[in-house]
């Protein structure tokens, strides 16, 4: 189904509840984006001294949403809703479609954040994509990004399901019942929920193969027993696709108090990033590169002026290592993103000493 064209939502320039709060749209409770979330409230907030009452003076409020087109529409029309986590491919989309009107001035970047991949979760019997033509799959509440984009996958693949639109919880009781043969969930991972809160059941991950029709707005991705060792066998692994997701912002006014808070926000999560990709955080945090830009969006202000101001950081770090590669000759690395997170925690050990 084709992105409609809509005049642009309408914002509600009025403080939110809180003045000391941002707020951050996320997925839903289960998914990885939520924990990231959770990960910056509870960071940001321990790392403050508190006022006479307990105060602090930024907090991070993580919000319920769909991880897809709702996430970007509650940024830019609610008053306590600043930030939100949500697919590349997706807010692109809206913005070239005008679904929610001219956007590109209503929001901004912070920084890309990690990719996010297809969970397909299927039935005992269900072995293969073949097996689900013409079978009942949820793909997510309307409008989530496995919606939106698993539509458009299992388009591209040539399989014909019967969509069914449910959260996941009321999805995985239709497939204990047989009336649901499969649910795709889109988030990074290890999804929490798939390594502790999944009884198997003989439920498992279908592979998604990474086709040329999907290599444009896709990247190749892997699911490995070490992510998921309750429902993949030793030394096993479930290839399947994924997308980059982002932190997006909207662009209040210069002057504003919401500006200055979310410039508050920003100095906090770039000066700490280090803090966010040790081992009590989740993985996700070691695939982020705050220098990495975002083609056709305006990075938020704060945020461009930090990355210009500490050129010694990461994007110099990132810069030498890829020469390093090079001097040794192997320039052409298929996991270099994955080295250089093994890197930079190697230089923060170092450093430690």
């Amino acid at each position: 189904m084709p992105l409609r064209k809509e005049t642009a939502p309408e914002k509600d320039a009025g403080l939110s509840e809180n003045r000391y709060t941002v707020g951050l749209v996320t997925g839903a409770p289960h998914s990885t984006e939520f924990a990231i979330a959770q990960d910056l409230a509870t960071a940001v907030a321990s790392g403050q001294e508190t006022g006479p009452h307990g105060e602090v003076a930024l907090r991070v409020m993580p919000m319920v949403g769909n991880g897809g087109i709702r996430n970007i529409t509650d940024v830019l029309t609610l008053a306590g809703a600043d930030m939100a986590i949500a697919p590349v491919v997706l807010v692109d989309r809206l913005r070239d479609a005008r679904t929610l009107g001219d956007i590109r001035d209503k929001l901004v970047y912070i920084a890309p954040l990690y990719i996010e991949e297809f969970h397909l979760l299927a039935r005992p019997e269900i072995r293969s994509l073949t097996d689900l033509a013409g079978q009942s799959v949820n793909l997510g509440e309307e409008g989530s990004a496995g919606a939106v984009l698993g539509r458009e996958v299992l388009n591209s693949l040539g399989v014909k399901i019967s969509e069914v639109n449910l959260g996941l919880d009321a999805a995985l009781d239709g497939m204990r019942k047989g009336q649901i043969a499969a649910t795709l969930m889109v988030s990074g991972k290890p999804v929490s929920f798939l390594v502790r809160g999944l009884q198997a059941d003989g439920m498992h991950l279908l592979p998604i193969p990474y086709s040329q029709a999907l290599q444009h707005d896709y990247l190749p991705s892997t699911l490995h027993h070490e992510d998921y060792p309750n429902i993949i066998r030793s030394g096993e692994s479930i290839d399947t696709i994924a997308i980059k997701s982002a932190l997006f912002a909207y662009n209040w006014p210069v002057r504003s108090q919401r500006f200055r808070l979310m410039d508050f926000f920003v100095q906090t999560l770039f000066s700490r990033i280090a803090e966010f990709r040790g081992e009590t955080h989740h993985p996700k945090w070691r695939e982020v590169n705050l220098a990495g830009q975002l083609p056709g969006w305006q990075r938020f202000g704060p945020a461009e002026r930090y990355l210009q101001r500490h050129p010694g950081d990461e994007a110099a770090l990132r810069e030498a290592f890829d020469r390093f590669l090079e001097s040794k000759s192997i320039g052409n690395v298929p996991n270099r993103d994955q080295l250089f997170q093994e890197f930079l925690r190697w230089r923060q050990r170092q450093q430690g000493k």
